[in-house]
This record gives structure tokens, C-alpha cells and sequence, in this order.
């Protein structure tokens, strides 16, 4: 495997809404190997495609490029998009969760992103307002049913799919991004009911997956992203996950246990994290990328490299084609009748 053909083990952000001058050396260090975007690195579909383009000029190894699209509130891409309701919503219309999935997918990836962090394979439990309408369904089996009929969307229009947050951020109400939230529930409850759609999913072939910064105080005493417990034991062994594993993003609060950011990145790639993300903080994107070892994984490099959108149309294609057309109705429709 050439050096041009590895993917490096760290996601960062950029600034702003075109690349700025001292943001080409990030992309070009060698542990570089995916940029996520954000709101604010958006403006119309025209502008994120010629960004897209010159982040991926930048440097001649494979570039993923990620942005968390999920729909409600989590949708960073709204002007000239469509607007997807949250998941919750399937629940009233299970016939649309397969085709929310290839719509929100298929936008994407007519502009040049690769995936969205989706779908979110929480269970409701009526008590995370973080998660809440995010999640398919307060019930296990409707919850997998939803996100599985989503990832099907999905991976017809060209798109790996990322179940989110293993082993399940549903059952607790802090927020991971503020705080280090802990559940005190044991595994046989999580196995009975927060894992089933993650094992499922799995056996379908699910290409990522992302821990939650969640303590489970009486199973393991790291959180699940930085847990050699949970990734390699039960994610891995008794999963047979054979998928990306990212990590969430370690400038969030939950992630502050794990000490300075290199240690942080070091504690989460040991535990078996592929991919380090290090969001809206540039000092800390630079210290994690000079901090790490540049290692050849060719397994990592593998893995990443399901990650690659299959871009199937592009955006004028895509408008003017009748499937398009015909989804995009039907989800405003929905949408409209759930809001």
C-alpha cells in the first residue's frame, strides 16, 4: 500500500466557508484522513461543492468528507437541501424511513460529501433531551426496524452508514458535549434493549460505528469510546463488528477524563478507535496530529476506505430525475404533517 493510498487517523474542521491559507498544512500532515463540516462551513449547495473540491485538491492520499446530517435538529446543510424531519417521525410512516435514507444520502453526495453520521441507533427512553427526536423509536425492535429501512436508503444512493452512540446514549439525560454523563444500568439490560439495533445493524453489514462519551459505572470504568471493553470485547468479539470505529469528537466535555488532547487521541486509538475526531478547536487538531505516531495500518486504511461515497448522480441529475422529485414531495408532505 503506497503512502498516497493511506487514509490518516484523524477528522478535524476548517473555519470558515472557504479554505484559508493556514489551514492547507492540516490537510496535507499525514495523519490527516477526514474533515467534517458544520454549519458555518455552509452556504448553498454551489459553494460546499467548490470547497469540497479544494479540500480534496489539497492533497493526493484519499480525503473523507463527513458532515452530520441526520435530519430535525441535527441537519448542518439546509439552503438548497431538503428538510428532513426528525427520526422520531418514521415511527408514524415506516414506508418513508427507507426512502429519508437514500433522499438525505443522495444530496450529499451530489456535492461531494462522502457520509453523514448517521443513522442514530439510540433507544428513546423518554429521559436525554440530547437525544430524544433523534432517535427511530422508543421501542427496540420498531427503533431497529427504522434505522435498518434508513441505512437501506442510504446505501442505495451510494452512502456507508455510521450507527451512533454505541452502546447507547438514550437512557441518561446529561450531555456528552457539556458534561461526562454516567448510566448505571448493567449489561444484560443494555443487551436486551440498546444493543439489539447495533447487533442487528451489524449483521446487515453496517460499514461505522460511533461510541458514545458515556461512563457505564457498573460494566467498565473508561467511557465507551475510550473502553478496550466495549470496542474490542463486546463491539469486536461478541458483535463481529468488522467496521470503521470513530470516535466522537474529543474537544467535547465527555472526553475530558482522558487528559490533554494527545492523550485523549492516544487513549481512544488504543482502545481501537480507526478515526480521532477533534472538532472546533484548531489548536487541538494540530497538537493531536504532531502528538501521533504516522503508522501505515493497512486495516485501518481498509476499513476507511468503505467509507467513500459512491456518488451516483450529480446535483442536476439528481434534481431532474423523477425519484428525486417524487421523495423530496413525499418528505415535506411528512414533515409538514408531523410538525
Amino acid at each position: 500500500m503506497t503512502h498516497q493510498s493511506i487514509i490518516g487517523p484523524v477528522m478535524l474542521d476548517i473555519e470558515g466557508l472557504t479554505l484559508a491559507a493556514h489551514e492547507y498544512d492540516k490537510l496535507k500532515h499525514p495523519n490527516t484522513g477526514a474533515v467534517i463540516l458544520f454549519a458555518r462551513n455552509y452556504q448553498d449547495p454551489k459553494q460546499v461543492t467548490e470547497l469540497i473540491s479544494s479540500i480534496r485538491a489539497v492533497r493526493p492520499a484519499p480525503l473523507l468528507i463527513a458532515v452530520d446530517q441526520e435530519g430535525g435538529r441535527v441537519q448542518r446543510f439546509q439552503n438548497g437541501f431538503t428538510r428532513l424531519p426528525p427520526a422520531s417521525s418514521y415511527a408514524l410512516a415506516p414506508e418513508l424511513a427507507e426512502a429519508a435514507g437514500w433522499l438525505m444520502a443522495a444530496e450529499l453526495l451530489a456535492v461531494g460529501v462522502d457520509f453523514s453520521f448517521a443513522p442514530v441507533l439510540d433507544i428513546d427512553c423518554g429521559i436525554s433531551q440530547i437525544i430524544g427526536d433523534r432517535s427511530f423509536a422508543t421501542e427496540a425492535s420498531l427503533a431497529t426496524q427504522l434505522s435498518s429501512s434508513f441505512r437501506k436508503g442510504m446505501k442505495s444512493a451510494g452512502m456507508a452508514a455510521t450507527g451512533k452512540h454505541f452502546p447507547g446514549h438514550g437512557a441518561i439525560a446529561l450531555d456528552s458535549h457539556l458534561t461526562l454523563p454516567i448510566d448505571e444500568r448493567d449489561l444484560d439490560s443494555l443487551r436486551h434493549k440498546d444493543l439489539i439495533p447495533f447487533k442487528q445493524l451489524i449483521n446487515e453489514g453496517l460499514e461505522a460505528i460511533m461510541p458514545a462519551h458515556v461512563l457505564y459505572s457498573n460494566i467498565d470504568p473508561n467511557p465507551a469510546g475510550f473502553s478496550n471493553f466495549w470496542i474490542q470485547t463486546i463491539l469486536r468479539k461478541e458483535l463481529k463488528f468488522k467496521g470503521v470505529v470513530f470516535s466522537d469528537d474529543l474537544s467535547m466535555a465527555g472526553a475530558a477524563f482522558a487528559g490533554d488532547f494527545p492523550e485523549r487521541a492516544r487513549r481512544a486509538q488504543q482502545a481501537g478507535c480507526d478515526m480521532l475526531l477533534v472538532c472546533n478547536n484548531p489548536l487541538a487538531a494540530e497538537q493531536v496530529l504532531e502528538a501521533l505516531p504516522v503508522t501505515n495500518d493497512p486495516l485501518r486504511t481498509q476499513r476507511l476506505m468503505h467509507m467513500q461515497g459512491q456518488r451516483l448522480l450529480d446535483r442536476t441529475q439528481l434534481m431532474n430525475s423523477s425519484l428525486w422529485q417524487e421523495t423530496t414531495a413525499l418528505i415535506k408532505k411528512h414533515r409538514e404533517r408531523y410538525a
